[in-house]
């Protein structure tokens, strides 16, 4: 009994399956934590624009600082993970991010919220690629890490419209301050209970590829910007095209400093595996598409359907369920089914919910125009986020695992910041052209009254401003659902059939 319980609780460290239920919440809880901040902000924003005096366009920033440091860094933290013990940077980074969050939350100006905002995202990119191989080195290989991963991709996947419900809650029960204040007693709980019962992993010597950590964060930092500043400045801007210049520049150097490290921030030959690209290129493509539903539905109930932010919120708990239904249901039945055909069953159903959203107009309805479309797309990204995060760790060595895992969610974030920005610059394209159309149509019909009122706000009114709303919406689907279609087809073109999934440290097979 006394060896037994040395080797409980010695160094903090525990045997696997012993307590999995609690280091399977704490690990979860942590991620949830950091995925539902790309979003629980969304709905308070009006909120934020008029306490701290943010302008319009600088107002989306409170969401961009967190997704640029957040994307930038995710390799950088998944690295880290594996030098100094995964456990270890995952505390740190739960730290950091707890604190970034109370002083969000104590802001008293739009820089101050700001540079919280981006130190959340330091602190997020440094837990967030740990929490997923900590996965690997807590539960055995095979059915007991399959329900693990299950686990831990619906919460991945629910993360988005979790925060959108979150933040709906705190906004309207207590004020915008605690959509970042509710992560601090979350940190203080989960730092006590790591080291009791989340075992550390074998760390492994080595240095900090510095060189290819800044080249990577700034790249990448760069094109996320230049996505940004064109839906706001446009594609010919100035500022957009030295953006690309820079990025693409800075992540060739990426790839070249990669090739001749000896210890690379990302090993290059995570990349032989066509099964692990395609994993990749299906996450980048589908975070797009998730990232823009939330992000236009969320204006489109508020605006249109004359929502409350709390009902607002309410409005995706379908998504969330749907998600996490057919999550577990694919964690199941991979062993027999082999991950191929779950990822072309969710891109089928994940492309046929766009198509549908597409379809969108100002008297949607929310069961028939919503709901119904939402659900089926959530049940296609619940059958994709589990293949996908098994397919992406298998035959990984556990020396790479943290950098597997930190690219992985490097793709979700990034992929999600990327493809929203382009989203928006379809948005903002057709909705600048239709709106020409409504004013003419407007004035034509307009009362002297109203006309009064539009040459001093320069708003249309209802039910233009809708047809307006709608149609921008429904052009930006149309984008997201062809992005769908193209993941479609990697699932069912890159994706070989069966896919062993093997214990980590083996070694990958050469591409066919």
């Amino acid at each position: 009994m006394a060896t037994e319980r040395q080797a409980t609780v010695s160094g903090g460290n525990m045997q696997h399956g012993r307590h999995p239920g609690i280091a399977l919440a704490v690990i979860t809880s942590a991620q949830l934590m950091i995925v539902l901040d790309a979003t629980i902000v969304n709905i308070a924003l009006p909120q934020i624009q008029k306490a701290l005096g943010f302008s319009s366009t600088d107002l989306s920033w409170v969401l961009n600082a967190y997704t640029l440091t957040f994307g930038g860094l995710l390799l950088l933290g998944g690295r880290a993970g594996d030098i100094l013990g995964r456990r270890r940077v995952f505390i740190f980074g739960i730290v950091l991010f707890s604190v970034a969050s109370l002083l969000g939350g104590l802001a008293q100006s739009a820089e101050w919220l700001l540079l919280a905002r981006a130190l959340q995202g330091v602190g997020g990119a440094i837990a967030s690629p740990t929490a997923l191989s900590l996965v690997t080195t807590n539960f055995e290989e095979g059915p007991e890490r399959n329900r693990a991963f299950g686990v831990f991709a619906a919460v991945s996947g629910a993360g988005a419209a979790i925060g959108l419900i979150a933040g709906g809650m705190l906004t309207s029960w207590l004020s915008w301050r605690w959509t970042l204040f509710v992560n601090v007693p979350i940190g203080i709980v989960l730092v006590l209970l790591t080291p009791r019962y989340i075992k550390e992993s074998e760390r492994h010597p080595g240095r900090f590829d510095i060189a290819g950590a800044v080249a990577s964060t700034a790249g990448m930092s760069l094109l996320v910007y230049g996505f940004i500043r064109a839906a706001d400045k446009g594609w010919s801007d100035t500022g957009t095209l030295l953006s690309f210049a820079g990025a693409v520049v800075l992540l060739a150097a990426f790839v070249l400093i990669e090739r001749r490290s000896q210890q690379p921030i990302t090993p290059l030959h995570l990349f032989r595996d066509r099964d692990r690209v395609g994993t990749y290129l299906m996450m980048l493509i589908m975070a797009a598409a998730m990232f823009g539903m939330f992000f236009f539905l969320t204006l489109f109930v508020q605006n249109v359907l004359g929502y409350s932010p709390l009902r607002a919120g309410f409005a995706f708990v379908p998504v969330t369920v749907a998600i996490g239904v057919t999550a577990q249901l694919a964690s199941r039945i991979i062993p027999r089914t082999g991950p191929k055909i779950l990822l072309v069953i969710g891109g089928i159903l994940a492309a046929s919910g766009l198509i549908w959203l597409a379809q969108i107009s100002e008297s949607s309805k929310y069961v028939t125009g919503l709901l119904l479309p939402m659900c089926i797309f959530g049940l296609g990204m619940g059958f994709i986020f589990v293949p996908v995060t098994i397919v992406a760790l298998a035959r990984v060595a556990n020396k790479d695992s943290g950098a597997a895992s930190g690219m992985l969610n490097a793709m979700q974030m990034v992929g999600g910041s990327l493809g929203l920005s382009v989203l928006v610059t379809v948005f903002g394209t057709a909705s600048r052209n239709e709106a020409a159309v409504q004013v003419k149509r407007f004035l034509a019909s307009a009362t002297p009254d109203q006309l009064a009122v539009f040459q001093q706000t320069k708003q249309l009114p209802p039910p233009f401003s809708s047809h307006v709303l709608a149609h921008g919406i429904s052009s930006a689907f149309v984008l997201a659902a062809i992005l769908a279609v193209g993941a479609l087809i990697v699932a069912a073109v890159v994706i070989r059939r069966n896919v062993p999934i093997e214990e980590p440290g083996t070694t990958p097979p050469p591409m066919a």
